[in-house]
């Protein structure tokens, strides 16, 4: 986007905020317009405030990010919202992105590193690695057997879904071993997991079934993580013709942003 981009910083560590003040103020078309210390404060600096990008972090007092990206998308507010997170221990991030975020940034990531990413989420660019978007896309579609293969237990405690590796029961006190019925009851969820596995492709399916032959190319384009110059490279257009088509694509399919694509493109495969 053209001009100075106005960022609003939330994070409950002062330190944090004080670092990304220092990295943010390198960038001469950057203006940090207001810092948060949790969502609340978040959500009410983005009305009064109407930032391009906000740099948000997941947990926090009072009102955590995933709650203030919902509140946020649900005020009609339009900047665009990158998590901050640490990938590997936040398993709250995949739901920020089904809200409305526009991708993460890991905490340690390098400072240059920053200002890019803050830069293309001003210009609508996706911020989400080639690398990084598969793994992604594999915790958001709930495949489990990617990471635990027939025979493991999962990490989470079957009788508290929200639960994470340290509330498992111990070691032989597993319902499962000891009652058919535990058995049972996970055969249950597998096959509710199944159905709705296969309501979700067949909603994606439906969805891309609108798009033409070129929108769907440059669907599948975008379901890879490339920017749009990456795409303008691909499928032989100019950039500013692949922005026309990303925009459509999210008018057409209902997604608030590139990330929400790419899910539901892979989704369709599943």
């Amino acid at each position: 986007m053209a001009g100075v981009i106005r960022v609003l910083i939330v994070d409950d560590d002062p330190l944090v905020r004080v670092g990304l003040s220092m990295v943010l103020g390198a960038g001469p078309d950057l203006q940090i317009v207001g810092e948060a210390a949790d969502g609340a404060e978040a959500v009410e600096l983005v009305r009064r405030l109407r930032p391009d990008v906000v740099l948000m972090d997941i947990r926090m007092p009072r009102m955590d990010g995933l709650t203030a990206t919902r509140e946020i998308r649900r005020a009609g507010a339009e900047p665009a919202v990158i998590v901050l997170t640490t990938f590997d221990t936040d398993e709250h991030l995949l739901g920020a992105l089904r809200l409305g975020a526009n991708g993460f940034l890991l905490k340690d990531i390098a400072p240059e590193s920053i200002l890019d990413a803050v830069r293309r989420a001003a210009a609508g660019e996706p911020i989400l690695a080639p690398s990084v978007l598969p793994r992604l896309i594999r915790h958001a579609l709930g495949r489990a057997d990617d990471r635990h293969p027939a025979g493991q237990s999962e990490p989470d405690n079957p009788r508290q879904p929200g639960g994470r590796a340290g509330d498992r029961l111990p070691a032989g006190e597993s319902d499962d071993l000891r009652h058919p019925a535990g058995r049972a009851g996970d055969a249950g969820l597998r096959r509710a997991a199944r159905v709705d596995s296969a309501q979700a492709q067949a909603r994606a399916r439906a969805a891309l079934d609108r798009l033409s032959e070129r929108e769907r190319e440059v669907a599948e384009a975008v379901a890879t993580g490339m920017s749009n110059a990456e795409i303008s490279t691909e499928v032989h257009m100019s950039v500013p013709t692949v922005k026309a088509y990303v925009s459509r694509l999210l008018e057409k399919l209902g997604c608030t942003n590139r990330v929400q694509v790419a899910i539901l493109v892979h989704e369709s495969r599943q």
